[in-house]
């Protein structure tokens, strides 16, 4: 089953700063090949079911291999069964109609 996920890693940790633990999850989805699109509150990933759970599995055992002992995480997860989208479709679909509402202005 194709699954598009929304995931928010947050290791419970005494710092102001995540971004050095975002980088590690990220470079966890390159190495697994899934396709991926950060944004400012999370991840969106995009694969066979599968694949994604595994990589979020890795999220916290890599994680709490750097100490992190404490990782809180919340997940969105979409399938569908009558067609196949991407995350950049979806994108784009919303933006096709942001386009034609500003050229009908």
């Amino acid at each position: 089953m194709y699954l598009i996920a929304d995931v928010c890693v947050i290791p419970m940790k005494e710092c102001d700063s995540l971004a050095d633990d975002i980088a590690c999850c990220q470079r966890i989805l390159q190495a697994r090949g899934l396709t991926h699109q950060m944004h400012a509150f999370g991840t969106n990933i995009e694969g066979p079911w599968d694949e994604v759970i595994a990589a979020i599995k890795d999220f916290h055992e890599t994680l709490h291999q750097k100490g992190n002992t404490r990782i809180t995480s919340t997940l969105r997860l979409g399938t569908r069964s009558d067609e196949s989208t991407s995350i950049q479709e979806k994108i784009a679909r919303v933006e096709h109609l942001l386009d034609n509402t500003l050229d009908n202005n």
